[in-house]
């Protein structure tokens, strides 16, 4: 992996990565060597970056295909590739905690992966922070990967030929309201419940709160299996939870991590992160 220097955060994922500057025009075998460790570690966290959108997304289109940002797609069919999280318009000013778009982002505190109700679910995401807060705000990860190793034989031989399907609608509307646009353009879709990584074999559990039922399966019995896959891959020593620092890059793998945002006072406390990922190659099919 060449320049990059990785010291692992947790037992069963993650690194703190040196040795690269996100922000200056990055190599191809640099990015081979991040795309490898993505494949190691699921989670790869690049402190003190002085990073830029432009630059930003120059990362994001060497991963590969930038993916479109959902909810502006939905909304008004008009493609852009980054999201803000956190409470900070583009004109700098701050919302509080009973503004609209706080109360929405309240879904992210869900454990979930990013973009799994799409047809083509996201291959990683890249957010930045240029604005953290001081208290709260975490970003919790655990490894759906580790989570399926814990399994015994008789669950493995379960759930290795199911398909679930993702839905944003369930998912989020009972978090706040989704536009009629915005859900119109997200049909559920079916995936593997068990997903293998193309470049070191490695499986791992699909599960979130996007996930809504499994195919074939009566809803008590889906939610029985689908809350108790969740449960046994969020447990407590499983969590590795990331406590921003202005100018951390982290760049996560939606294929085999599930994650969620942990509350913070938007009255109190400025947020401004900006986020990108980039489109899997695995597709699901619309259910």
């Amino acid at each position: 992996m060449s320049t990059l220097r990785c010291t692992p955060l947790h037992d069963d994922f993650g690194a703190r990565v040196t040795g690269i500057e996100l922000g200056e025009p990055i190599s191809s075998v640099q990015i081979e060597g991040i795309r490898a460790a993505i494949d190691e570690y699921s989670l790869l966290v690049f402190p003190d970056q002085q990073m830029t959108d432009e630059a930003q997304l120059a990362l994001t289109s060497q991963l590969g295909e930038p993916e479109a940002e959902h909810v502006t797609l939905g909304r008004t069919g008009e493609t852009v590739h980054f999201g803000t999280v956190g409470n900070i318009s583009a004109d700098g000013s701050q919302h509080g905690n009973e503004a609209a778009s706080t109360r929405y982002q309240k879904g992210n505190q869900l454990w979930h992966s990013d973009s799994s109700f799409r047809e083509v679910p996201s291959y990683v995401t890249i957010t930045h922070g240029y604005e953290v807060v001081g208290e709260g705000g975490e970003t919790e990860f655990v490894s759906a990967r580790a989570a399926y190793d814990r399994l015994d034989s008789a669950d493995r031989d379960l759930v290795d030929p199911l398909e679930a399907v993702h839905d944003y609608l369930f998912s989020r509307s009972p978090v706040a309201p989704v536009h009629p646009a915005h859900a119109a353009s997200l049909p559920p879709v079916a995936h593997r419940l068990v997903r293998t990584n193309p470049g070191n074999g490695r499986q791992n559990l699909f599960v979130g709160s996007h996930v809504r039922s499994v195919v074939g399966w009566g809803g008590i019995e889906s939610r029985e299996l689908l809350d108790r896959l969740v449960a046994h891959t969020t447990h407590a020593d499983a969590v590795y939870a990331h406590a921003w620092s202005t100018d951390d890059t982290v760049i996560w793998d939606n294929r085999c991590l599930i994650h969620r945002g942990r509350p913070y006072d938007a009255d109190r406390w400025r947020r401004r992160m900006r986020q990108t990922r980039v489109v899997g190659a695995e597709r699901g099919r619309i259910h």
